[in-house]
């Protein structure tokens, strides 16, 4: 029997390569994205497909309820979102954090509370969450990513902690500078590898850490970054 996963944001970026990537694999699959693009993807890759926002509870409660009607099981969940805003540290509004925190943390905590008793019935099941480099080295350049990244990190510590026993995994993937957006050169020349990631190498690493060869990996925050980030 097909494993089968959820993959959110997955309309375009590295949430369409993921969502490539496993049906690669074999995977059966449910994706939701705010953009129509993802209704033609899902056709494409003969997956579940839905329009909604990772930041609706509801939306998300919709699409774990379609996932179980038309599969009736969930192995893997890949959290993937949009970027939230960005500027000037004391200029960002708290309009702006509360819906970085809802885009970037309260996305992945929902899912997890509507997911994993699905998982512990089964006994198995794993979680990865698109991160960035960021949540390591934050960036002036994203003030709320960097934070609320780094408070998914530990999110994730201690969702690894508490359901590793239920045979639960979840770990954190953080890209570096993406080639579905535009590198300047300036960027470009503190990448040691000197390129930009490919949102295929995301993907396939997001694919591992779901994959039984990761049996043995909860709780880590995976850089996928060309070198960019130097803190050991």
């Amino acid at each position: 029997m097909p494993k089968v996963a959820i993959v959110t944001a997955a309309s375009k970026g590295i949430g369409a390569a993921c969502a490539r990537e496993l049906h690669a694999l074999g995977y059966d699959m449910a994706l939701m994205a705010r953009g129509k693009e993802v209704l033609s993807l899902g056709k494409s890759l003969n997956a579940l497909a839905l329009e909604g926002s990772v930041t609706e509870k509801a939306d998300l409660n919709r699409l774990v309820e379609m996932t179980m009607d038309r599969y009736g099981q969930i192995d893997g969940v890949i959290n993937n979102t949009g970027h939230p805003p960005k500027g000037d540290l004391l200029s960002l509004t708290h309009e702006d954090w509360h819906y970085g925190l809802d885009l970037v943390l309260m996305n992945v905590v929902h899912m997890a509370q509507l997911v994993t008793p699905i998982m512990l019935a089964q006994g198995n099941g794993a979680f990865v969450n698109i991160s960035t480099f960021a949540a390591f080295e934050p960036s002036l350049q994203f003030p709320i990513s960097s934070s609320l990244r780094a408070a998914l990190g530990s999110y994730s510590k201690l969702f690894a902690e508490r359901y590793a026993p239920g045979n639960i995994r979840m770990n954190n993937v953080l890209p570096g500078f993406m080639d579905s957006y535009e590198v300047t050169k300036e960027v470009m020349e503190k990448i040691p590898m000197g390129r930009a990631g490919k949102v295929s190498e995301v993907a396939k690493t997001a694919a591992f850490l779901l994959s039984d060869d990761a049996a043995y990996i909860t709780g880590q925050n995976l850089r996928v970054d060309g070198g960019v980030t130097r803190s050991v």
